[in-house]
């Protein structure tokens, strides 16, 4: 069992939190009052005392707030939890969203001690069920489900597409096949072709959102741009040949020109990462060869399944 230690909010992004007694949590939106709350998946930022306690022993001098986090708790290493595990905080529940966050521009704490712990050890959630919460309020934390349903992200590639000379097509059909699968879609992005912004979300939805399933839609053909399989290759641990392999088999019995696809597919960490064509109709043909079998295939990836 652990506490609440400290609650901290700020009424503008990019200033301290400050510390208050009491705050209000509403129900998938974070807490009242302070400006990072919102309909999206990092309402609530919460940080271990034992870590900030560690740092203060380093020689910084920070106060609770001073990372920016919300609430700081104590009695857990909040960072070694796995996402979707349930805060229960007195009556209230927080689902956990996301471990750590991209630091993309160094805070005044990194700069005076060249380190700072929010990005690796602090902790994002949702807010499952509103109310009241207080400083010395109990800390219980429950793992995520092993039943939960499997989470997905879907990633469409297209200079075009991500510079509005069109919509995109590809992207929603993948999501609600998906949805239809009975799968939790947490994000769908729209990035330009290339290497560099698809590389840095496929990082980010694998270690920070532990995301089960990302599909990428595009830059598989033969295009310059067309940098997809490469990025993927480039940031996945393992391999996974057995699954282009037989899309592109199974592809050729419809299109001769499926032999020009360069689709991959590979394993980081937990996510399975799949590229799929560009085209809305070859998506479709593709997922509907995948699923259901790739439940399996996903169910041993996240220790859900038996061989």
């Amino acid at each position: 069992m652990g506490k609440v230690l400290a609650i901290c909010l700020s009424e503008q992004k990019g200033t301290e939190k400050s510390e208050v007694e009491e705050a209000l949590l509403v129900e998938d939106f974070g807490l009242q009052g302070d400006a990072h709350a919102g309909k999206w998946h990092r309402q609530v930022s919460l940080l271990a005392f034992e870590k900030i306690d560690d740092f203060r022993k380093k020689g910084a001098q920070v106060d609770f707030g001073a990372f920016g986090e919300n609430l700081v708790i104590e009695g857990f290493d909040l960072s070694k939890y796995p996402v979707g595990s349930e805060i229960h905080i007195g009556d209230c529940v927080l689902e956990l969203s996301q471990i750590g966050k991209a630091c993309h521009s160094h805070c005044a704490i990194f700069h005076r001690m060249g380190d700072c712990i929010m990005p690796r050890e602090g902790i994002f959630s949702i807010v499952k069920k509103g109310g009241k919460i207080r400083v010395g309020d109990p800390v219980e934390i429950f793992p995520g489900k092993k039943d939960r349903p499997f989470t997905a992200a879907v990633i469409t590639l297209s200079d075009r597409a991500s510079q509005g000379v069109y919509e995109d097509q590809s992207g929603p059909v993948i999501t609600e096949f998906l949805k239809n699968q009975g799968m939790i879609v947490e994000e769908q992005l729209l990035l330009p072709d290339g290497r560099p912004e698809l590389e840095k979300e496929i990082k980010r939805l694998a270690d920070q959102r532990q995301i089960s399933l990302i599909l990428t839609t595009g830059g598989t053909g033969f295009s310059e741009r067309d940098c997809t399989p490469e990025a993927t290759k480039a940031v996945c641990e393992r391999e996974v040949p057995g699954i282009p392999e037989a899309l592109r088999a199974y592809s050729l019995s419809i299109t001769k020109k499926a032999m020009f696809s360069r689709q991959t597919a590979g394993i980081r960490k937990k996510s399975l990462v799949i590229n799929l064509p560009g085209s809305p109709k070859a998506c479709k043909e593709n997922l509907d060869y995948l699923f259901p079998d790739l439940f399996h295939g996903l169910g041993i990836l996240r220790g859900t399944d038996t061989d």
